[in-house]
């Protein structure tokens, strides 16, 4: 077997600059394929990786974390059973600072290249377990299978794979060593120089509920390959994912001949605050979190020691003025309304719209009737349940459905209905719902409503809804934004809005690109330009503040 870190960078290496290529050209590339076809996978697959998954279920997870006391077992599937699974319980931060520390320097001296080995053969082996992810994925988060593969799967991969590709290149910016001469009288005065990568401290990964793999593998190996140690901090609901990964983790790096605590799951009961302990820690300089804005908003202003990237709650908008193909526009909508259902940040909430109405091929259409095209749209996406649920996946927590109950008292478009899951009676599965509202009900619709529920707000005209798109992101924040209109000069306006408020923005989505998707290499994920993230996934000042160069110079 390939241990040394030298063999397993030769081994990756055109998989690494492979990728590097495609986040410069901004291209379509991918290193791991989104099918879980046994024509990609083999025909075994699928049933093994089941079977692995199933095989954790009510037992010990096999990690050791030091610093811990007890177990903890706090995973329910949305779609019914409880997992079962049992977790070391992290009680003693000191200890468990201390480990982490331990093989820092052996890691930091290995050096760029063989860091970026170690962590190439992690996603090759998370790679090898992906139907295994997938279903861990599926029974934490409530994705439907295909997209808990895909999100959780190839997907998170990728954007893994893309992190380490731009650490590697940002950590090659700087020559490793530099002759360096001034002329003079006589001979120059020369010094030979030597730059060396170091480490910022400990850095926390804080996992979410809804993409335990997805949102926390880019800030784990951005800073993993920069040669930090890294704690995992999964969400109590949803830590099965990030245990097989930790798992993978200290495999590589105990065989490539590391300290296998360079990674660390830290497992909590959901009331022992333990993110919050950790993240405030001395020790720790980088925190990474996926979340709500109130803990987000916390540890921007309480983890004063430690670089902080966060991902937080935003106001997605979609300004509609008018548009060439009304159908494809209400199908487009629909289905980025009910993927998972809308419990994505990505997800688009306000549709702002003239109370006039908007042109279409067919003429003028009022908003009541973008309603019902939309309507009629999920209709056609989600009338019958067995295709439904695999669209929507099951409602994560309690919380969505809470929010999805009282927006049903509001002025309802379009209304949710409850869907059968035709595996899992258990499981609780929503359509979305679609409220009106006007200009003047900023205070609903400047908050971020977290699941199945959108707006459809009516305006005074286009401009207004521009400018109510610019202020509220600006404000509030937002992941998304996406126009309609076959005017030019909209556009171009909507466009100067989404520069001015800092978020990225899709034109005219009427095929099969969603404004909830966004693909590796070519994509950004959120901006850092606007209050919903600090970060983006990935440039180059993701990766760049997770290590510094450090000096050292002589004569010669």
């Amino acid at each position: 077997m390939t241990t040394t870190p030298a063999e397993l960078f030769a081994a990756h290496r055109q998989r690494l600059e492979d990728a590097a290529a495609a986040c410069s050209t901004r291209t379509w590339w991918s290193a791991f394929d989104e099918s879980p076809s046994p024509r990609v996978y083999g025909e075994g697959a699928a049933a093994a990786g089941q079977a692995a998954f199933e095989a954790w279920l009510g037992g010990a997870f096999p990690l050791s974390t030091p610093g811990a006391s007890g177990t903890v077992a706090t995973e329910r599937s949305p779609y019914g059973p409880e997992l079962g699974v049992s977790y070391p319980r992290v009680t003693d931060v000191d200890a468990l600072m201390t480990a982490a520390r331990a093989g820092m320097k052996a890691w930091r001296d290995a050096g760029p290249d063989a860091r970026t080995g170690v962590c190439l053969e992690v996603l090759h082996r998370l790679h090898a377990r992906v139907f295994e992810l997938a279903n861990a994925v599926q029974h934490t988060s409530g994705q439907a299978f295909v997209m808990a593969f895909q999100a959780g799967g190839a997907h998170a991969l990728d954007r893994a794979l893309e992190a380490i590709a731009y650490a590697w290149t940002e950590m090659h910016r700087t020559p490793a060593t530099a002759l360096w001469e001034k002329p003079g009288r006589g001979e120059p005065l020369r010094m030979e120089k030597t730059f060396t990568v170091v480490p910022r401290g400990v850095a926390l990964v804080i996992g979410c509920n809804t993409f335990p793999t997805w949102n926390s593998w880019p800030g784990l190996f951005a800073s993993l390959v920069t040669g930090n140690p890294v704690v995992v901090k999964p969400h109590p609901a949803a830590v099965l994912p990030l245990a097989i990964t930790v798992q993978v983790c200290q495999e590589v790096l105990s065989e490539a001949g590391f300290d296998a605590n360079l990674v660390t799951l830290a497992a909590e009961e959901p009331d022992d605050r333990l993110a919050a302990a950790l993240a405030v820690r001395p020790e720790v300089r980088l925190v990474d979190f996926t979340g709500g804005n109130a803990f987000g908003d916390w540890l921007e202003e309480h983890a004063r020691q430690a670089v902080v990237f966060t991902e937080k709650a935003g106001v997605n908008t979609v300004v509609v003025d008018s548009t060439s193909d009304f159908r494809a526009m209400c199908q487009n909508l629909a289905f980025s309304f009910s993927l998972y259902s809308g419990q994505m940040c990505t997800a688009p909430q306000n549709v702002y719209l003239p109370a006039a109405g908007i042109a279409t091929e067919d003429g003028m259409k009022s908003p009541a009737e973008v309603a019902a095209g939309i309507g009629a749209a999920l209709d056609r996406l989600l009338g019958d349940d067995a295709r439904a649920v695999e669209l929507l996946g099951g409602i994560v927590n309690q919380g969505v459905l809470e929010r999805l109950d009282a927006a049903g008292a509001g002025d309802v478009l379009v209304p949710s209905r409850a869907v059968s899951h035709p595996s899992y009676d258990a499981a609780t599965v929503r359509t979305p719902t679609l409220l009106r509202l006007t200009a003047a009900d900023a205070e609903v619709y400047e908050t971020e409503c977290f699941g199945p529920v959108a707006y459809l707000i009516e305006t005074d005209g286009t401009d207004q809804s521009i400018e109510l798109f610019r202020d509220t992101v600006q404000r509030h924040g937002a992941m998304t934004a996406s126009v309609y209109s076959t005017s030019d000069a909209v556009v171009e306006q909507v466009r100067d809005a989404a520069l001015d408020a800092g978020v990225a923005l899709s034109e005219n989505l009427l095929g099969g690109v969603f404004v909830n998707q966004s693909a590796a290499y070519s994509d950004f994920h959120g901006t850092g330009a606007n209050p919903a993230a600090t970060a983006s996934y990935t440039d180059g000042a993701y990766v760049a503040s997770r290590f510094r160069v450090v000096q050292s110079r002589r004569h010669v």
